[in-house]
């Protein structure tokens, strides 16, 4: 790792997905992990039901992680029958009789679990709880990374998406007079020059491939900006919510 991507001058510093996370974590104090389409949304919304949630990669062997933990599964939206939860935070909002839920995802989810062994304080945001976020990490003093979890191209590799630039930039902005990287300070730009966030996240290349297929609530429900007061943090492998 060149020492110039680690970012390392900086208090408050920003990459994308997990080889970005892992290039930048080094030193940090809080990681904190940004998918917005939709894992750290679904996220937010189990907490604020009081759900407890378990990350793990979007890979062979959910089914039984869950088993081992007392846990339900949330399953792919398109798998998805009637009664279960999904990745989609619809179906978790109209949940019934769930305490800890599984949720698994190739990016958020996956980033959070594979960062759970990393020394550093793992954290969930959105745009639904950006601000709450934001407060919880100026209380402080530590250093931070905050990772873009991106999307995935059919061959795998990362497709830096749009919302989790600007759901990163939510959380930066709100963190004036701090030391920002300068890839820092271009998530926070890309959130200030936004006009109308609803409006962007129907437009970006996310929104629009989960409105055609069939799921435009989960675009509305991700476009509640700052409407949750949770902070998700990932400790012993379960995000909870921290005791005020």
């Amino acid at each position: 790792m060149l020492p110039a991507h680690t970012q390392g001058d900086h208090r408050i510093r920003f990459d994308w997905g997990l080889s970005g996370a892992r290039a930048i974590v080094g030193g940090c104090d809080i990681a904190v992990v940004v998918d917005v389409l939709s894992f750290t949304t679904t996220l937010t919304v189990a907490l604020d039901r009081g759900i407890e949630v378990l990350p793990y990669p979007w890979a062979d062997g959910a089914a039984e992680f869950a088993r081992d933990h007392g846990a339900d599964l949330a399953v792919g939206r398109r798998q998805r029958q009637p009664g279960q939860v999904s990745l989609s935070p619809a179906t978790v909002r109209d949940a019934v009789d769930i305490q800890r839920l599984v949720l698994p995802s190739p990016n958020g989810s996956s980033i959070s679990f594979a960062l759970a062994d990393a020394g550093v304080t793992v954290i969930g945001a959105s745009l639904r709880n950006a601000g709450a976020v934001a407060q919880y990490l100026a209380a402080s003093d530590a250093v931070v990374a905050v990772i873009a979890a991106g999307e995935r191209w059919p061959d795998g590799t990362l497709r830096p998406a749009v919302e989790d630039l600007w759901g990163a930039g939510a959380v930066l902005a709100k963190l004036d007079g701090l030391s920002l990287s300068q890839e820092a300070r271009v998530a926070r730009s890309a959130f200030l020059a936004l006009d109308d966030i609803s409006a962007q996240l129907h437009c970006c290349a996310s929104g629009r491939e989960l409105i055609e297929g069939g799921f435009p609530e989960d675009v509305e429900i991700a476009a509640e900006l700052d409407v949750s007061s949770v902070v998700p943090e990932l400790r012993k492998g379960v995000f909870t919510a921290p005791s005020p």
